[in-house]
């Protein structure tokens, strides 16, 4: 049995709320998250746990929350044996998680702790997920908030899921959802994406945003353009995952019949103007169209094969029921 279906074996929830905290070189800032998260918690007043997943720093950061873990039995610490990557982070912190409800936060102080409750009065109203929206955020202007929001606008509109800030890792999720969800690659910023796909209802609301005082960023302008890829594959995913020969049998059939209509041109040349064939580019751009097209319908049938024997030979099924009542 997988180590995660057995940590999930131990359900119902023996606490509310899980507050899981990548870390990477952020010795500096943990003392003060720390005291701010257990400050807000105090008010909220739920059980609550901590999850701080060391992501391979080198800083010592981990000997900081050893000793929370010293003096606070809420506290959990996760250490890589070496720097996997936010999105491993945020799933080992999921697999080993114990509440009901999951929120999720970085360790640069940058977004306020005390923010926490109104994930969680969301949550409480009927949401599934809660996305932070860091309306008025502190970052470098070019660095940071112009690519963020042209990331924010292509991602809105080529998903059809509009969100104002998918980058803000301060969010709250239901745990049930979570746990139907598998996460790979730097894909962490689209788990509200990838719930809608499983019918999640999502809320986002605006929350504080701090600019940074101690360690370093790990954010640049490289990982604006991961995102931009890793779109085409979560786009993937969300329209044609069940379905993948339409994707490719429509650009392979569009590939052909621009190949037939370059051969159109190339008879139309012969006849009307005496133009070999052999002199004509439009006979070469004829056959490649033609041939490439063939193979995208393909590749859209092995897509096809591989997509059946996935679900087929782990028993997954090809929808999410969110309800049942007397089944």
């Amino acid at each position: 049995m997988k180590e995660k279906d057995i940590i999930n074996r131990q359900k119902p929830y023996p606490v509310d709320i899980s507050i899981i905290i990548p870390v990477y070189n952020e010795k500096e800032n943990l003392d003060q998250l720390y005291e701010e998260i257990t400050a807000s918690m105090a008010f909220l007043g739920r059980t609550y746990e901590i999850i701080f997943v060391d992501d391979g720093s080198t800083d010592c950061s981990d000997e900081v929350i050893e000793r929370f873990v010293e003096k606070d039995k809420r506290v959990r610490l996760i250490q890589f044996s070496r720097n996997f990557g936010q999105t491993a982070a945020l799933t080992a912190g999921f697999e080993y998680a114990q509440g009901r409800i999951y929120v999720t936060l970085d360790a640069d102080n940058q977004n306020p702790p005390s923010d926490i409750p109104l994930l969680i009065s969301k949550i409480d109203e009927g949401f599934d997920v809660v996305s932070g929206w860091r309306k008025n955020r502190k970052d470098k202007l070019l660095t940071r908030q112009i690519p963020s929001k042209v990331a924010n606008r292509i991602i809105s509109w080529f998903t059809k899921i509009k969100l104002n800030d998918l980058g803000c890792t301060l969010k709250a999720y239901k745990a049930e959802l979570i746990n139907r969800i598998n996460l790979y690659g730097e894909m962490h910023r689209f788990i509200p994406i990838y719930a809608a796909m499983a019918g999640a209802s999502i809320a986002e609301i605006e929350v504080g945003h701090r600019a940074r005082t101690k360690g370093k960023t790990k954010y640049n302008l490289v990982r604006t353009f991961k995102v931009l890829i890793d779109l085409f594959t979560v786009k993937f995913l969300l329209d044609y995952s069940t379905k993948p020969a339409y994707l490719f049998s429509g650009v392979g059939l569009v590939m052909c019949m621009l190949g037939i209509l370059s051969a159109f041109e190339v008879i139309i040349e012969k006849y009307s103007h005496g133009t070999f064939a052999h002199n004509n580019p439009f006979l070469l751009l004829a056959v490649f169209l033609f041939l490439l097209g063939v193979q995208i319908i393909l590749m859209g049938l092995i897509a096809e094969l591989l997509i059946r024997t996935y679900y087929e030979s782990r028993g997954k099924k090809a929808y999410s029921v969110k309800k049942r009542i007397n089944i």
